[in-house]
């Protein structure tokens, strides 16, 4: 029990500093439960948001699910996901039932703003760490190249391209590549 609290307290602070969504929440994950805590490495918080982009659902609340899990089991999952939406299911109630009467000042315009340059360094600081944990030699490459080129051109594409789609493809080219590199074994 003293564990599943634990875990509630401290996926209740990253939920209540996290903005931005999964990725923004990259940085704040890998200090608290790989430099500070040991709990998880940065391939298995790697692979999380692999996973966690292709199950249903918000990708910062199945990667807490995740590690949540991975510590305490189901009941960790659920302590770890109830911890992280908490602050921010509160927040938000009070944000909608006010927000009408003041989205118009212009503080609060500014202080959006603000927000949403820092959600961007704090996302490009995540992609940078993904790329550096993922890209690692030919194949990963290839893999970033043709899955970058296919999102870009998305726009222009007649028809859209599933995330879901787009990762299961990497999955089978990455397990392909390997198998091959390893002599079909």
């Amino acid at each position: 029990m003293k564990n599943l609290l634990r875990l509630y307290l401290i996926f209740l602070k990253i939920g209540s500093v996290t903005f931005g969504g999964g990725l923004a929440m990259y940085p704040v994950l890998r200090r608290e439960f790989i430099e500070e805590r040991g709990w998880i490495t940065e391939e298995e918080l790697t692979d999380y948001y692999a996973v966690g982009q292709c199950t249903p659902g918000v990708v910062a609340i199945n990667v807490s699910t995740f590690i949540g899990d991975k510590r305490g089991g189901a009941a960790g999952g659920f302590a770890a996901t109830f911890g992280f939406v908490t602050a921010p299911l509160f927040v938000i109630a009070l944000l909608a039932a006010s927000l009408r009467a003041f989205a118009e000042y212009p503080v609060v315009r500014d202080a959006f703003a603000g927000v949403r340059v820092c959600v961007c360094v704090l996302v490009a600081n995540a992609v940078a760490r993904l790329w550096r944990n993922s890209v690692t030699d030919v194949a990963t490459f290839f893999i970033f190249a043709l899955v970058f080129a296919l999102c870009a051109a998305s726009p222009l594409l007649p028809f859209s391209v599933s995330p879901a789609a787009v990762v299961a493809a990497s999955a089978l080219f990455g397990a392909a590549w390997r198998r091959c590199k390893r002599g079909g074994r």
